[in-house]
């Protein structure tokens, strides 16, 4: 087997096992706090929000940074330092006798949080031009999937051994996949000093800078679609479901379909955007999500909205593999850790958007604003994406589709 694809896998498995680790505690995160000692349920609705956007917040705000060591000291050194530390900070939630040792874990979880955009650079920096678009598809499949069954795994073990020990289990999975890292990824990697560049500099290395932003924005909406439902999907789920047992389950299996989804069809929609370009791809999913995100407000049971959702991951599984193949042939290869770094920060400020703008808006208008609300948004995102982005990138001399 050839080294990228070694490292693909590898990447791949210690994708999927931080993301879902950053995210395996939405199902019971309000339980947790309970145990913790609030008890009171605004309270503890509101210690949820604050300890879940906690994670993304602080990934948001950090992310740069790593990527910008990644280029400078090496992309495998990243993926080491993020896997390691969120392992230990893992066991250690586990142990914490009070809501405010909870935060302040989870705000260090996504501080020294950054694999995925590591991962990303690697696999990009390493992979064949003709084969980028498949490779970053499946790693993205990894990723989003990672996020999004992390939720029904959660929810599953929780049930079946305890809040505390989940922490304990995910944290084993994370040591491993820092194991694997350190035994077996293989870099040939030289520093360049355009790695240190400042701001300014930074960006006039950039012919695209249009597509950049227009990437990142795109990665924003694609998190912020995804996670707007969050915050109501267990009460919309037991309205469907009129109160019967096992909400928390169903609940996860909602969440999680989206991301069965992309594991599944992100290495094929991937491997399409290497023969018609990513631009298309990105663009057909965008309206495709638009589109399908509505029926889910007129849903009459949660098996259908279970079917909607996994349709949605279908969408949005060509997301990422296309941006990041954008991103991919319009910057310089010494800066590209910097610019995945941006886009995981985008992808970031999503999950914090989203949950926060689903909740309110659910609170203030319905459940049915918040799928409709974030089809138009899609929807707008599309044709900006069109209007921004298409000439640029097909008059890209880099162009791989």
């Amino acid at each position: 087997m050839t080294m990228w694809k070694r490292n693909l896998i590898i990447c791949w498995f210690g994708s999927f096992a931080t993301m879902a680790g950053m995210n395996l505690v939405i199902p019971f995160l309000p339980v947790y706090i309970q145990q913790l000692g609030v008890h009171n349920i605004a309270s503890v609705e509101q210690w949820s929000g604050v300890a879940f956007g906690a994670t993304a917040l602080s990934a948001a705000i950090v992310s740069p940074l790593w990527g910008k060591l990644a280029d400078i000291h090496g992309r495998k050194m990243m993926l080491l330092r993020a896997s390691l530390g969120m392992a230990v900070i893992m066991v250690l939630i586990g142990f914490v006798h009070n809501v405010y040792e909870l935060v302040g874990l989870r705000l260090l979880m996504g501080a020294i949080s950054g694999y995925v955009p590591a991962a990303i650079t690697l696999v990009s920096s390493q992979t064949p031009k003709e084969r980028a678009g498949w490779a970053l598809g499946t790693l993205t499949s990894g990723s989003v999937g990672g996020s999004l069954i992390g939720p029904l795994v959660g929810g599953t073990l929780s049930e079946l051994i305890g809040l505390r020990h989940v922490f304990y289990v995910t944290g084993g999975f994370l040591f491993l996949a820092f194991l694997i890292a350190l035994l077996f990824i293989q870099e040939d990697f030289v520093p360049n000093n355009s790695a240190r560049l400042s701001g300014q500099e930074f960006w006039r290395t950039i012919d695209k800078p249009k597509v950049l932003i227009a990437m990142f924005i795109t990665s924003f909406m694609l998190q912020l679609a995804s996670m707007s439902i969050e915050p109501i999907v267990t009460i919309y789920v037991k309205l469907l479901m009129n109160n019967a047992n096992h909400i928390a389950i169903i609940s996860g299996a909602v969440v999680s379909a989206v991301g069965l989804a992309n594991v599944l069809i992100a290495p094929l929609l991937g491997k399409l955007s290497d023969r018609v370009g990513p631009y298309s791809v990105l663009f057909v999913c965008l309206l495709g999500a638009a589109v399908i995100i509505i029926p889910q407000a007129y849903v009459r049971n949660a098996w259908q909205l279970i079917i909607l959702r996994f349709m949605m991951g279908v969408a949005t599984a060509g997301f990422l593999p296309s941006i990041n193949s954008l991103l991919k042939s319009n910057i310089p290869e010494t800066i590209s850790g910097r610019i995945f770094g941006y886009n995981n920060a985008a992808q970031n400020l999503g999950n914090v958007v989203g949950p926060v703008l689903g909740g309110q808006m659910a609170a203030f208008w319905g459940f049915h604003y918040v799928f409709f609300s974030t089809s138009i948004l899609l929807l707008i995102n599309a044709f900006w994406v069109y209007r921004t982005s298409k000439g640029q990138y097909e008059a890209s001399p880099n162009c791989s589709g």
